[in-house]
C-alpha cells in the first residue's frame, strides 16, 4: 500500500502564494502521471495540473501561468506552486498518482487526504 501525505495548505490573501507538497510513503514504480485535483463546495472534483512520466505538464485553463506542478523523484514528492491566488482557487486540493499496470489500459489510482486552500481577504 502507498499513502500520499499532503501539506502546505492554508489561508492566504488574494494575490498571495502557497506551495503544496505531496509525499509518498515509499517509492512507487511505474508511475504514469502525478497530478493535483481540487474540489470546491458544490462542485465536481476537477483536474488542476498534471505531470506525465516524461515530464510534460498540463494545466486547467484558469490556472495557466499561475500554477506550476513539479516533482522530485528522489524524494517521492510532487509539488504545486500556486501564485497570484484568487478567491475562486479556494478548494480542497488532492494529489493523485496513477501507476501503470502491466498489460492493462487502466492504472491504479492513489489519492492524498486533501488539504484546504482558502483565498480570502
Amino acid at each position: 500500500q502507498v499513502q500520499l501525505v499532503e501539506s502546505g495548505g492554508g489561508l492566504v490573501q488574494p494575490g498571495g502564494s502557497l506551495k503544496l507538497s505531496c509525499a509518498a510513503s515509499r517509492s512507487i514504480d511505474n508511475i504514469r502521471t502525478m497530478a493535483w485535483y481540487r474540489q470546491a463546495p458544490g462542485k465536481q472534483r476537477e483536474l488542476v495540473a498534471m505531470i506525465g512520466s516524461g515530464g510534460t505538464t498540463t494545466y486547467e485553463d484558469s490556472v495557466k501561468g499561475r500554477f506550476t506542478i513539479s516533482r522530485d523523484n528522489a524524494k517521492n514528492t510532487v509539488y504545486l506552486q500556486m501564485n497570484s491566488l484568487k478567491p475562486e482557487d479556494t478548494a480542497v486540493y488532492y494529489c493523485n498518482v496513477v501507476v501503470q499496470i502491466s498489460g492493462s489500459l487502466y492504472g491504479r489510482n492513489y489519492w492524498g487526504q486533501g488539504t484546504q486552500v482558502t483565498v480570502s481577504s
